[in-house]
């Protein structure tokens, strides 16, 4: 094949090119989707310690609360910073129709 349209040479990868309908998430997309839970995790952490204080005459309850939001701002950034696993899938490729008509081998002049 020619130069250019992204296509990967190797002796291992098909030539084929790739639909993008089963493309993944660009990486902004994938980015939006890591800051919106890790603001939810963090958001979370607010009312665990409001009902620890609503609680603080159950000692018992009011401790649990504690105990919940402590780790809470640790698994948020995990959770943000852990990127979606590669899907170990195979790639929907394009078929070439093989009854279609070929085009006509063209002569060239060199001039």
């Amino acid at each position: 094949m020619g130069g250019g349209g992204g296509v990967v040479k190797g002796t291992e990868r098909d030539e084929t090119p790739v639909l993008i309908t089963e493309a993944e998430p660009s990486y902004e997309d994938q980015f939006a989707a890591r800051k919106r839970k890790y603001m939810i995790m963090m958001g979370l952490r607010i009312p665990c310690l409001l009902l620890a204080g609503m609680f603080h005459e159950t000692w018992w309850l009011a401790l649990g609360f504690v105990v919940l939001s402590i780790p809470l701002p640790w698994v948020a950034v995990l959770i943000a910073n852990d990127r979606p696993p590669r899907k170990a899938e195979n790639v929907n490729r394009y078929k070439h129709d093989h009854r279609a008509i070929e085009p006509a081998p063209r002569q060239v002049i060199d001039g």
